[in-house]
């Protein structure tokens, strides 16, 4: 069998054939690799409840807004997110910066919807020097903050504005201290804690209820902040001891009506009649819509048990979150892994985001936001009026700075629960000290008022108290009373009366 032989010159040329062919393959492999070196990376870490309505939203909403930087904005830096749950624990939150920071190696922090859970992410920040971006904000700012969390900036608004806004709607205020400005305080108190910590969460709620039923006589209930699963237990008790009722009336916060949308009609049925806040926020304009149509078929994919796939506030909120980080970066020239300039460039942020404008001062949103009352009917909710601070409430509301104009108009009277009469807010407890009266026991006018003194107990007579009974027995409610003669004179009584009111008030300036 004969084989090819190759001599002389030819071998010479293959060999140095071949030698060029590896060495074009090298360059390229070489090529590829410098080109993939270009690409620089900011590792963001989300600390988020992603197992919560809430959560889901802004997973969905963050990495929409990573993915249109990575994809259209940017050919040399590319964002990557790493979630971590916070768990129940406000103290896991710490555990789970930590490794965020160490591990996974994040230039910037961003999530946490409870107060607690940011401030302690912000302290883990300000020791390793990376910015943390927090969804929640104080109900009252800290004194010294900037200086104690100097890497603290604050995705969201105080509940300041909107707890005016509930005190303008039933003449309270900033909620203790102002109050005292319309002879009103605020009665009874309790804390509702995870659903997830107790092993019967209704069970719960129902012994606090009982307890309020019992002891107080406000019937205006005010639900400062809440999950929407404890606020489903809450309603649904307060609902069977008849706490939901024509005397009654209840305001929800934005934690609730954020999420009304995404709720089944068993759970709204129980809250209707409710009165809620919303933060107001435009979806006409085409950067909204674009993201709207992405948001729905992304969370409609990865969340199908979830039947309705519309954003709320808090999606708009964690968007431009990262759209604020990708902006700082852009801007960030020289060296994006420089924690202070990342930083700076972060707080230097100005421009229209989907929830509203994004710029800040002193670490957190300036604006205060416009609010939409929402009234809960039926199986959804109206909306009402617009409230601001400046105009208060409103049915039309013109924008600064834009020629946009909103308008809303009242769609009826507002549906309290039960009826559409305005609630009293209050009745009797069903456990409550009596109504102490007291009556002058020596008058000389004894066809007004007369203490008889012969029986046990007392009896009491004259034309006031015949006045007194005939107005008692008209009241739609039981009042139970006590009379106490008293014998020193009318006038005395009356101080006695003054200086006690006197003391009560005074205490209450100094709570």
């Amino acid at each position: 069998m004969a084989f090819p032989f190759i001599i002389g010159k030819t071998i010479i040329n293959f060999f140095f054939l071949f030698s060029i062919l590896i060495f074009f393959l090298f360059s390229l492999s070489n090529g590829d690799e410098a080109a993939n070196t270009t690409n620089e990376v900011t590792n963001i870490g989300a600390i988020i409840d992603v197992s919560s309505r809430i959560g889901k939203e802004e997973k969905i909403a963050m990495e929409i807004a990573a993915e249109n930087f990575n994809n259209n904005h940017s050919k040399t830096h590319k964002l990557f997110i790493y979630f971590q749950d916070p768990g129940q624990d406000p103290l896991q939150v710490v555990s789970a910066a930590d490794e965020l920071i160490k591990e996974k190696k994040v230039q910037v922090i961003l999530g946490m919807n409870k107060w607690e859970e940011a401030a302690l992410v912000a302290a883990v920040g300000n020791k390793a020097n990376v910015p943390v971006i927090s969804f929640a904000a104080p109900a009252i700012t800290p004194p010294m903050m900037q200086q104690r969390w100097p890497f603290l900036i604050q995705m969201a608004n105080n509940d300041s504005a909107h707890i005016e806004c509930i005190a303008e709607y039933w003449m309270l205020s900033l909620l203790s201290e102002a109050l005292q400005k319309f002879d009103s305080e605020i009665e009874y108190c309790f804390l509702l804690p995870p659903v997830s910590s107790l092993s019967n969460a209704g069970g719960f709620v129902l012994d606090k209820l009982l307890e309020l039923q019992k002891n107080t006589q406000s019937r205006v209930f005010i639900v400062l902040q809440s999950s929407m699963p404890m606020v489903s237990h809450l309603f649904r008790e307060a609902k069977k001891v008849g706490l939901v009722g024509r005397e009654s009336a209840w305001i929800i916060p934005e934690s609730v009506t954020g999420v009304l949308d995404s709720v089944n009609n068993s759970v709204i049925s129980s809250m209707e009649g409710a009165l809620g806040i919303k933060t107001y926020y435009s979806n006409s304009t085409s950067s909204y819509k674009d993201f709207y149509t992405l948001f729905t078929k992304n969370f409609q994919t990865k969340y199908p048990e979830e039947h309705n796939p519309e954003p709320g506030i808090y999606a708009l909120r964690a968007y431009d979150s990262i759209m604020t980080i990708s902006q700082a970066i852009e801007r960030t020239i020289s060296d994006t892994s420089s924690p202070k300039m990342l930083l700076e460039n972060i707080l230097s942020s100005n421009f229209s985001g989907l929830a509203g404008q994004i710029r800040f001062e002193a670490g957190k949103l300036p604006q205060t936001p416009i609010l939409r009352i929402i009234n809960v009917v039926g199986k959804g909710y109206e909306q009402l009026d617009f409230w601001t601070p400046e105009s208060g409430f409103s049915e039309s509301l013109v924008m600064n700075k834009s020629t946009e104009k909103i308008v809303g108009r009242l769609p009826g009277p507002v549906i309290w629960p039960g009826s559409i009469r305005s609630p009293k807010g209050w009745a009797m407890p069903t456990e409550q000290k009596k109504l102490k009266i007291g009556v002058p026991g020596k008058t000389s006018f004894q066809k007004f008022v007369k203490v008889d003194y012969g029986q046990t107990p007392y009896t009491y007579d004259g034309w006031c108290i015949d006045v007194f009974k005939a107005v008692l027995g008209n009241l739609s409610y039981y009042l139970p009373y006590e009379f106490i003669p008293h014998e020193n004179g009318y006038q005395e009584l009356v101080d006695h009366v003054y200086d006690k009111l006197h003391f009560k008030n005074t205490s209450l300036r100094h709570l």
